[in-house]
């Protein structure tokens, strides 16, 4: 078993992202796998150096470990997104090659404007409906003239299941959410394409993250068929939602590893709190990481959000 943990450094870590790496890192080292940290940064507009720190260092205050990353290295480096521009590049080309690829000139403004479709993703907005897939090479030849083109992936008229490791068996119209976006007009590669590469290229068989990602998978399987990589096993977490069913934000308090940290709670009382709201034990109690490892089971994990009350995040300190 290969599992990872992969955080964006937009942010500071909060009690859902370490409840997500430490299930991550408990299926893997419950199996006897290796365990990989892979930094996300492949947006570079919104990505921070000094948070790619921090964050490294408030998963080594919570007690995990990893056996290849950005700073350990590993035999299939690099673990950080924004050095690997040129096997997303491979990618695209392969993709381009096969006639799977087209460019797209529609601005989002274009599609909130013209699109009555149903939503796609549900972090991407409206379905696109397909505007500029039948273009002629003349016209996309004219239009680039005076617009840099996306990319988008032929998505093709297909049902597709999976059989997921806590939300079980997931069945989605392949062209529901339309043909998607592989790198957009300013060059950045998409989070779709990154990540099939990066997982295929760290030999990643099982991936554990949270449930807001369960909707990108049929993309991701996609991607994986076009580009003839075998695909991972997929397990999605629910998410912490605060008492107004929104997802837990820094609105709900100081729900961040750095503000924790800083109230003096200790990480022992934090693991214990997560394996609590997971289900693995019967009342928060001080657990280290390596503690944890006997009480995974992945049947008990809840499939539905949790709800952060105050009166569950006061457990937390006590």
């Amino acid at each position: 078993m290969r599992g990872r943990f992969a955080p964006t450094p937009s942010g500071e870590l909060h009690i859902g992202n370490a409840w997500a790496a430490l299930l991550s890192w408990l299926q893997v080292r419950s199996s006897n796998g290796i365990f990989v940290l892979r930094m996300e940064d492949i947006d570079t507009q919104r990505s921070r150096p000094h948070l790619a720190r921090q964050i490294l260092d408030d998963l080594y205050w919570l007690g995990l470990d990893w056996d290849e990353g950005p700073d350990v290295g590993g035999p299939f480096g690099p673990y950080t997104q924004s050095e690997c521009l040129e096997y997303y590049m491979e990618a695209l080309n392969q993709l381009g090659g096969m006639g799977c690829l087209y460019p797209c000139f529609c601005s989002r403004a274009d599609l909130m404007a013209a699109v009555r479709a149903p939503h796609g993703l549900s972090s991407e907005g409206p379905a696109y409906p397909g505007t500029c897939r039948n273009l002629t090479a003349e016209e996309a030849a004219r239009k680039s003239l005076d617009k840099q083109p996306s990319l988008r992936f032929k998505v093709p008229h297909e049902i597709i299941s999976f059989q997921d490791g806590v939300a079980g068996l997931q069945v989605f119209d392949a062209a529901a959410g339309g043909d998607f976006i592989v790198r957009r007009a300013d060059g950045m590669i998409s989070y779709q394409l990154a990540v099939v590469v990066d997982d295929h290229r760290m030999q990643i068989t099982d991936i554990l993250r949270g449930a807001d990602l369960l909707d990108s998978v049929p993309r991701q399987l996609m991607l994986y068929k076009a580009l003839g990589m075998e695909a991972p096993s997929f397990a999605h977490v629910p998410l912490f939602m605060g008492p107004d069913g929104k997802r837990l934000a820094k609105r709900h308090g100081g729900t961040s590893l750095a503000a924790i940290r800083e109230s003096g709670t200790a990480p022992e009382r934090l693991l214990g709190w997560l394996m609590w709201v997971a289900g693995l034990i019967g009342k928060p109690e001080p657990l280290s990481a390596y503690d944890c490892i006997p009480l995974f089971q992945m049947d008990k994990l809840p499939a539905m959000p949790i709800i952060i009350t105050d009166e569950i995040l006061s457990r937390l300190h006590g």
